[in-house]
């Protein structure tokens, strides 16, 4: 080190590593927005149909072949597919799933989160100064105020959410549902998590709980799904009150949208509606306890800055979800893992 030299100096022009870490945090956006490209042009959908060169993809997409050529050889590089330009594109099973007509296709997510939720990253700033949303500061609207008034957004909006549906599957391994009789799905959306339980429990019958507008989504899906008779759909605002006369309420990722004034409320209407021999099985991220160090896996605390962006909500850790639960009048029982950093709570009244 020279005289002139400060001691950080150094460090500054030669850790490469970090370097290197700032870039690719940096540029996360870019990759996301390519694999949004791809999911919008449905590239997929035309490599499974045969188009496997950048100049049968541009005919396909109607842009142009120099811009689509780029872009692949960034998504195979990325790992989104297989092949090159001169032995052809193919499809793995990330590809696989950007494909609008497969099972579990994630394609919706990717369009709700290169399009809407992008822009609400993207005022970031003047969403954490003004102490608001950034999804308000982007679209002069509040999530659910954009989503019952734009026209196609709200069912763009349910298809996107019912793409994290992974932890779904495993709820009826986790949960003993032949005990009960009626489950009542709250905020159910368009109805994927209850047709679930439905199917794999033949003796149960259902309720979805939700707004006035989401009601015909979730019949559309329910009817497709479990026999009519086996459900009923019931509209309201669940900070009013929630259906009576159940004994299984599920609650799936409704609390990480509101602060916790809200969620004692929502959780007191359903402790005021079920049995008294009934429990409440609540679907969420988990963060870990704060400590001296900060969370080993970035994903929860990722979900929750995007979270305060998006609307307003949050991630919690256990004893934060316990002192909802006691000011509620619920007793938190047990905690389970599920995939996709997804826990399943269970309460039950004190």
């Amino acid at each position: 080190m020279t005289p002139l030299q400060a001691p950080h100096e150094k460090n500054l022009t030669t850790d490469h590593r970090a370097a290197r870490e700032v870039i690719d945090i940096a540029t996360g956006t870019w990759r996301a927005q390519a694999l949004y490209a791809a999911a919008a042009l449905r590239i997929p959908d035309h490599v499974a149909d045969g188009a496997a060169t950048s100049e049968a993809l541009a005919a396909r997409t109607g842009v142009g072949e120099d811009g689509v050529r780029r872009l692949m050889r960034l998504l195979a590089t990325l790992g989104v597919f297989e092949g090159a330009e001169r032995s052809g594109y193919r499809l793995n099973a990330v590809s696989e799933l950007l494909r609008s007509d497969v099972p579990g296709s994630m394609r919706d997510m990717c369009l709700i989160y290169g399009e809407e939720f992008h822009q609400a990253w993207g005022a970031v700033l003047p969403a954490l100064r003004k102490g608001s949303t950034g999804f308000e500061a982007a679209f002069g609207s509040t999530l659910g105020d954009f989503l019952r008034d734009t026209p196609g957004a709200g069912p763009k909006f349910q298809r996107a959410m019912s793409v994290g549906s992974a932890p779904f599957a495993d709820v009826s391994r986790a949960i003993d549902f032949s005990r009960f009789g009626t489950v009542v799905d709250v905020g159910g959306g368009n109805g994927t998590f209850l047709s679930m339980v439905l199917r794999e429990n033949p003796g149960l019958r259902g309720v979805l709980f939700d707004l006035p507008h989401i009601a015909p989504l979730a019949r559309e899906h329910l009817d497709s799904a479990v026999a009519p008779e086996r459900y009923l759909i019931r509209s309201g605002d669940v900070f009013e009150a929630v259906p009576s006369g159940g004994d299984a309420y599920l609650l799936s990722r409704i609390l990480q949208d509101w602060d916790d004034g809200e969620c004692v409320r929502l959780l007191a209407n359903c402790r005021r509606a079920m049995a008294g021999s009934g429990r409440l099985f609540i679907l969420e991220r988990v963060i870990e306890e704060a400590g001296t160090d900060p969370p080993a896996d970035v994903l929860p605390v990722l979900w929750d800055v995007h979270l305060m962006l998006i609307a307003g909500g949050r991630e919690r850790t256990l004893p934060e979800y316990r002192s909802l639960l006691d000011r509620a009048g619920l007793r938190l029982e047990s905690v389970e893992s599920l995939p996709l950093e997804t826990s399943l709570i269970v309460a039950s009244a004190i």
